[in-house]
Formats: structure tokens, sequence, C-alpha cells
């Protein structure tokens, strides 16, 4: 038996991703071995506890499975502890915190509006409901992080943690400047590397892992994983942080996607994910360029990691209308706020573009150019249905050269 409907919708959106260009910086295309290890048949396991420790028999090969990726991770990030099981990046700040605070307690983090996760305290997240909030935030003339402001604001809040990492900040984060501060006013520094973990493993951003007490990240985006998330942490923080994951916040765990979890570490550790790395990098940088040389405002003037932030204040549209734009020629973007919007978030003022998908399929910086002249003429002749017609047409071009999958033929099909 088939479900015809089901399978129609899945073929569908195969020809969507390969005949866009997926400029959201949260997104990457998973490899085949990860797709393979997510709908294995550690789909049918269910494993409440951790390897050795389990609430079910039959957990052999579930442990070894997840064994490995904890194993991998280890030695990846260079830390004392790993826990896997986490299924998305929210949860695992949730247990992080359940580890490291108490009820009430004060958290130091970036702004939500200047670029910070909702999980860092934001009003309308649990983690702005269940502990008192103070935030740091980006100056207003450079679009950056002034860590002596930080330290300021630390000192004054005693906060009993500090949280450093972002989710539409492109600028690299000082961890060990963050690191001193939180060891000068005897706080916990918890970061979040979720965007940028990929790029940590391939050299291409300091690594928290000498300073931070606990790490967590997504396993997708710059990782290039399963959608997941993982807890690192240093030995002392272990028991409390296992604990806080389960029984805290989760009970089976996703052992097909621990899987693949491992899968996707194993990919990391291998000489040319540092080349990817880099070239992630490189990719953003020469869009940027191209973006300033057509008239854009970057938030912070520029990038040094996979992200860029777009102010459309000079161009007379808002980042909602800009993204639907862009989605009718072709192209996907995310609507973002910038620092200091004057808008609301459900059409703010600028969007958020990432490299880390458009690397994978084999797009280098004459690539990245050509990309952005396309941003520009859809962004100039946004309430033009033809013309972003004719430019959709282009992007169908440029995609056909670089297939979503080469394994399964040309056009990644």
């Amino acid at each position: 038996m088939h479900d015809i409907e089901l399978i129609r919708v899945l073929y569908a959106e195969v020809g969507r991703q390969q005949n866009t260009i997926n400029l959201i910086a949260s997104e990457n295309y998973a490899s085949l071995a990860v797709l393979q290890a997510c709908s294995s048949v550690l789909s049918n396991k269910y494993s409440e506890g951790y390897p050795g420790k389990r609430y079910y028999a039959g957990n052999k090969y579930a442990d070894e499975a997840e064994n490995l990726a904890i194993t991998r991770a280890k030695k990846l990030f260079k830390v004392d502890h790993a826990n896997v099981q986490p299924h998305a990046g929210s949860p695992a700040n949730m247990a992080a915190y359940f580890a490291l605070l108490k009820k009430g307690d004060k958290i130091l983090s970036m702004d939500l509006a200047h670029g910070g996760h909702l999980t860092h305290g934001s009003k309308v997240n649990f983690s702005g409901k269940l502990w008192r909030i103070v935030h740091y935030g980006v100056s207003k003339e450079t679009g950056k992080i002034n860590m002596n402001s930080v330290r300021r604001i630390a000192l004054k809040e005693r906060p009993k943690l500090i949280v450093a990492g972002a989710t539409a900040y492109p600028r690299a984060i000082d961890f060990k400047s963050f690191g001193n501060i939180a060891k000068e006013v005897g706080a916990y520094l918890l970061t979040d590397i979720a965007h940028i973990a990929g790029l940590i493993v391939g050299g291409q951003h300091q690594s928290p892992a000498p300073y931070a007490d606990v790490i967590t990240t997504t396993t997708h985006k710059t990782l290039r994983g399963p959608r997941g998330a993982m807890i690192m942490c240093k030995r002392e923080h272990a028991k409390a942080i296992d604990k806080a994951v389960f029984p805290g916040i989760q009970g089976g765990p996703l052992d097909n996607i621990i899987a693949a979890k491992a899968v996707a570490l194993f990919e990391a550790s291998q000489p040319e994910f540092k080349e990817y790395s880099e070239q992630i990098v490189k990719n953003a940088k020469a869009l940027a360029d191209n973006l300033i040389k057509n008239g854009f405002s970057l938030v912070s003037g520029g990038t040094d990691n996979h992200l860029i932030l777009v102010d459309l204040s000079n161009k007379g549209l808002t980042g909602k209308e800009a993204s639907i734009a862009l989605e009718k020629a072709g192209i996907i973007v995310n609507m973002n706020m910038v620092p200091y919007d004057t808008r609301t978030p459900f059409n703010p003022s600028g969007i958020r573009l990432g490299t880390p998908a458009l690397t994978t399929r084999g797009f280098k910086e004459e690539d990245m150019s050509l990309v952005g002249d396309l941003i520009s003429l859809a962004i100039e002749n946004w309430q033009d249905g033809s013309h972003l017609q004719r430019i959709e047409g282009e992007v169908r071009k440029i995609c056909k050269e670089h297939p979503l999958y080469p394994q399964l033929g040309r056009h990644g099909i």
C-alpha cells in the first residue's frame, strides 16, 4: 500500500529544495548517510535512560549507537562530557538551566532584539517566565557586542548564569572574555553554539570548551546533521545535566536521530569538513561584499561567520515584503529584526541570510556574487511579478549546476 498523497508532498519538497537557493542561516542539507540513519530501524526502539542503565530491555545496539555519538562529540569538541539525547535546541537550553539554576535565579544573556534566541530569556518563552533576565546587546554605532559593556552589566547585576551565543549575530563571539567575566562575578558560563558548531569544529571560530561550564548546540545548521541537539559540559556538571535531560524534561530518546548524530559527528571529523567550514565563511564574506556593492546596509558592516543580517530600511520595503518577493524569485530567506528596529517581529526591517546550505551544494565565491546580484534585482523589482518570475528562471539554471544530491543523478532527485 502506498500513501500517494504524502508521496506527492515529499517529491514536491525534493523539487522545491533542488530548484531554490536556500539562504536560511539555520538550515542545511544532511548527507544521505545521515538521512538513512534517521529512517533506520532504530526508529522502532524505546530507550528510556542512558547506555547501560535503561528502563527497557533490548537496548544493546541502541547503547552502542549512543555511545558512538557521545565518544565522537567529546573528541570533536574537546569536552569532558556529552549528552546527545536532547530533541532540539530549546529543550537543550531548558535542561542546562534546570541543571545549573534554581527558579528565579538571574541570567545575563543577549537581547532577542539584538540577535539573541527566544530561550535566552524572552518574556514569551519559558526562560523569561522561570528566571530573572537581564540583557546585553550590541552597540548602535558598530552593531557588535562591546565586552566592556557586558562586564559593566555583569558587575552591576551579579547574575548566576551568563549566556554567550546568538541566533542572528554576524560576528565572532569572544568566549574567552565571556569566561573571564563569568569568573569575575562568580557566574556559570553557558555558551549556545547552535549556529556556529560546524565552524568551531572546522577551526573557523574560537571554541568555548576551555571557558564554558556548559555548551549547548543543535546538530543541524553548520554541523550538517539531523534536526536535534546536544549538551556538553565540564565533568563536575555531568550528573546534573544528565538528570535534567532525563528524567527532568524528556522521556525516551529518539534512537534513530541519535544514530544520525553519530554519523554527522563522524563526517565532521573528516579533513574535508574543515574545507567545508572554510568555504562557508568565504562564501558569506563574498555575498556580504556583493550586497554592500549593491547598496545594502549590513548590520555590523559585514560578517565573520556564516550569517549576514541585512537592514532594508534604505530599500523602501520591509523584511516581510522582501522575503515574500525573494521566494517568488526562488530565493529563500527569513525576515528578521535588526538591532534597534522600529518595526515589529511580524514585519521587521531586516532579512537574515546564511551560506551553510549553498556551500553544501558546492557554491563558491563567484556563485555567491551572482546570488547577491539576483537578490539585488529581486529587491529592486519586488512588486513586479513578471520580473521576479524571470529571476526565478535564472535561479533554476544555477541550481541545476549544483544538484542537491549528486549521487542520485544530475538533478539530485
